[in-house]
């Protein structure tokens, strides 16, 4: 099959890699995992992800709806803020909710009396390289920090969420941060029975210490009763997919500029948002040096600078890696510019062609 780029292309083996993973540690550690659709939510693969994982978390109603129809699994609703009129469908489709302030639970309580109820904590500790996405930064609206505010919230309550990680890597790091949550929440975890720790713990990573982290989950889950929930987005797809580019152009300003067919803004926007390159293999021994850049209007669309073994020329194709996570969810229609296709390699090979987007989508994503 001859595909066009760009695309996004999803390998269901390396998928499957990541997924095995999850399954180990659900296992040996009693933990459920949802996968957070925030970060990944082509369902177009969800029939293998399920196989896996318990469930979907989400951030919007339509998340929400999203993880009821296409997962079928448990759903987690979760919001900064609900509207009235969102909190009044969550009881079709969810079955827990998890309020992000104690306004919101005593003001939508009776909406949801039916469903298992829990309050997001903030607990003044968190793991981030960025304050953008530091969930316990200063002034932070995330979740509740007043324990005696809790406290008096347990009456509405059986569970609690702790998103405290973004890309954490460092297994001590995260242990202590638990150890720190059991102490300083011991009267209130006695009370309940489940907790999330929210996603971001980067257990997928090569070499990260797993057989520890199932011991210190089942540990912590034994010591207060409860069953523990874990929300991976990052770590359900780490390396599961590419974004496939081709050489429009290649100009010259003091260094060979390589204009691809897709753009930061509109197709990988957390490059730009966090100011990082791009994961292309970039071998500095090699002699030819290139800037690869985005085709839009915007001066800053740049993937970073590499290295290649040979020159490159117009019609080469680009496979910028690890291109799963924050992208697809966020890809938007700046300069108008063409929307990457969704294509999917199977677990025996063969590759499907998902969806194309056209100026009719285009056209109808305006007014």
């Amino acid at each position: 099959m001859k595909l066009k780029t760009p695309y996004y292309l999803i390998d269901e083996s390396k998928l499957l890699k990541n997924l095995k993973i999850i399954d180990y540690l659900r296992k040996n550690s009693n933990t459920k995992f949802v996968l957070a659709l925030k970060c990944f939510s082509s369902w177009c693969v969800f029939g293998l992800i399920r196989k896996y994982m318990d469930g979907t978390t989400s951030s919007s109603l339509y998340e929400v709806k999203l993880g009821y129809e296409k997962f079928k699994k448990e759903v987690h609703a979760y919001s900064v803020a609900f509207s009235e009129d969102e909190i009044k469908e969550i009881p079709k489709y969810a079955d827990k909710v998890i309020f992000n302030s104690i306004s919101q639970l005593k003001r939508f309580h009776k909406y949801v009396r039916q469903l298992k109820i829990g309050i997001r904590i903030n607990p003044g500790i968190s793991y981030s390289q960025y304050d953008l996405a530091d969930p316990a930064r200063r002034y932070s609206r995330l979740g509740v920090i007043n324990k005696s505010d809790i406290l008096s919230a347990l009456k509405f309550i059986n569970g609690a969420m702790f998103h405290f990680n973004c890309e954490n890597d460092n297994f001590e790091n995260f242990s202590k941060s638990l150890d720190f949550i059991a102490y300083k929440y011991e009267n209130i975890l006695k009370r309940l029975k489940w907790v999330s720790l929210g996603g971001g713990i980067y257990f997928t990573k090569k070499d990260y210490p797993i057989e520890n982290l199932c011991k210190k989950l089942k540990d912590f889950a034994n010591a207060f009763n409860l069953q523990v929930y874990l929300e991976p987005g990052e770590a359900v797809i780490t390396e599961a997919g590419i974004l496939v580019t081709k050489v429009l152009d290649i100009v010259y300003n003091k260094i060979d500029i390589a204009i691809l067919d897709v753009s930061t803004e509109a197709h990988m926007l957390d490059l730009l948002v966090y100011r990082t390159e791009a994961k292309i293999k970039n071998a500095k021994r090699k002699n030819f040096r290139y800037m690869i850049a985005g085709r839009s209007c915007l001066a800053g669309d740049i993937f970073g600078t590499f290295y290649f073994e040979r020159k490159l020329k117009i019609g080469d194709i680009i496979k910028i890696p690890d291109a799963l996570g924050y992208s697809i969810v966020k890809k938007n229609w700046f300069n108008g510019l063409i929307m990457p296709s969704i294509v999917v390699k199977k677990l025996d090979g063969s590759i499907k062609f998902i969806k194309s987007f056209s100026y009719e989508d285009y056209l109808n994503s305006l007014s």
